[in-house]
């Protein structure tokens, strides 16, 4: 095997792809589509990575910051690498990138019956916490631009005038 890891680039979006469709336990969206991962790497430069056993790609991961805390997503290594530390090492890269830019705290999302992946986290030191919920909320342009087609009173919660 002669494994290389290196930092992830725009040009390995498609292998990237295909191994994370291959992979259980990861799913993937629309913030998935290249503008969107392209868009990623160019916000956290130096910081998602890939493996590479003789120009093959058979391992990746991308991390990012949002400036307080690290995040990564998408670890993935090809099954025919897996219990090799690829993950290990994808993982250690990260951290390292992390750290060095003063990040002192790192979460991942895993799927809830992804228990391969979980058991993988848990094996190399990664807590669940059980004391939170993720909670998510699409941003994108609004269906309806404009007065509201009726007045449905207020909203609740919110306090009526007067």
């Amino acid at each position: 095997m002669a494994l290389r890891i290196r930092e992830f680039t725009a040009a390995d979006y498609d292998p990237a792809v295909i191994l994370w469709k291959n992979a259980e336990g990861i799913g993937l969206s629309q913030a998935d589509e290249r503008q969107n991962i392209e868009s990623f790497l160019d916000h956290n430069p130096g910081m998602s990575f890939v493996a590479e056993d003789g120009g093959r790609l058979v391992g990746a991961i991308l991390c990012g910051t949002d400036a307080r805390r690290g995040f990564l997503h998408h670890l993935a290594v090809d099954k025919a690498f897996r219990r090799s530390g690829i993950g290990r090492m994808l993982v250690a890269r990260c951290l390292d990138a992390l750290a060095a830019r003063g990040m002192r705290k790192c979460h991942i999302f895993v799927i809830a019956d992804n228990l391969e992946g979980r058991r993988f986290w848990q094996r190399i030191g990664w807590e669940e916490r059980t004391t939170l919920v993720v909670m998510s909320h699409d941003v994108g342009p609004a269906p309806h631009v404009g007065p509201a087609p009726h007045d449905a009173g207020p909203a609740a919660g919110s306090t009526p005038p007067g």
